[in-house]
């Protein structure tokens, strides 16, 4: 697997990802996506395998020297299988290089794997936001403090 920075042609097949792994309501638009990947404070993690995207993640810089994690979206056939991993360890270099502080980000309340799989990386919860998600869903703010 290897990891590159996004091109704009990556955006049909990041948009059929997040829809394949985010319900209606907490998916992005193809239009939500291609700002977040286009602002200039975002930075894109794109995940292959044989020419394949297996996964990405979004993040974008934020005042007071915080990183926030937009969306990590794996293909569910590469789940548990590394790729979360890779690129959060990618968003987290990236973070510490910048010399930010904080790394932030939401996760639906009923999303107890994701929830484990941030706590497991020094993540905490630090707040709950009831209806957060289009679709009622209420979402986990979860933090991690850089060294």
């Amino acid at each position: 697997m290897r990891l590159r920075s996004f091109r704009s042609q990556d955006l049909p097949k990041l948009y059929e990802i997040d829809q394949a792994c985010f319900v209606p309501g907490i998916s992005y638009s193809q239009g939500e996506l291609a700002r977040f990947t286009g602002h200039r404070l975002s930075q894109t993690w794109v995940a292959e395998e044989a020419g394949e995207v297996v996964g990405f993640l979004i993040a974008k810089r934020e005042p007071r020297k915080i990183l926030h994690i937009v969306t990590i979206d794996v293909v569910e056939a590469w789940r548990r299988r590394g790729v979360g991993s890779v690129l959060m360890d990618a968003a987290e270099q990236w973070a510490r290089d910048h010399e930010l502080c904080l790394i932030g980000l939401e996760t639906a309340q009923d999303n107890l794997g994701a929830q484990r799989f941030y706590a497991a990386r020094g993540y905490r919860k630090v707040d709950k936001v009831e209806h957060y998600y289009a679709d009622g869903t209420a979402a986990w703010i979860m933090v991690k403090e850089l060294p």
